[in-house]
């Protein structure tokens, strides 16, 4: 019985059929980490730590934008 997988078993792997399931899930992250990132630089005259929140959404995939907008957007002053 073979407990581990190694990087062999990859080449095994049809991507073709894995591609659709996958792409769609790539496409939101992505999509979620260019609109937090276009909205905090928007505002970065009244955001704190923007060089942090960059750091979150770029490194924290999905979890990163999601944090910035439940907490990130309150951090600045409020007009």
């Amino acid at each position: 019985m073979q407990l581990h997988y190694g990087l062999d078993e990859l080449k095994d792997i049809d991507w073709m059929t894995v591609l659709p399931i996958i792409l769609p899930f790539m496409a939101v992250g992505f999509i979620l980490i260019l609109i937090a990132l276009m909205d905090l630089y928007r505002n970065r005259k009244t955001r704190e730590n923007v060089f942090i929140w960059t750091i979150v959404i770029l490194f924290c995939n999905t979890i990163g934008p999601i944090l910035y907008f439940v907490i990130g957007r309150r951090d600045g002053k409020s007009s």
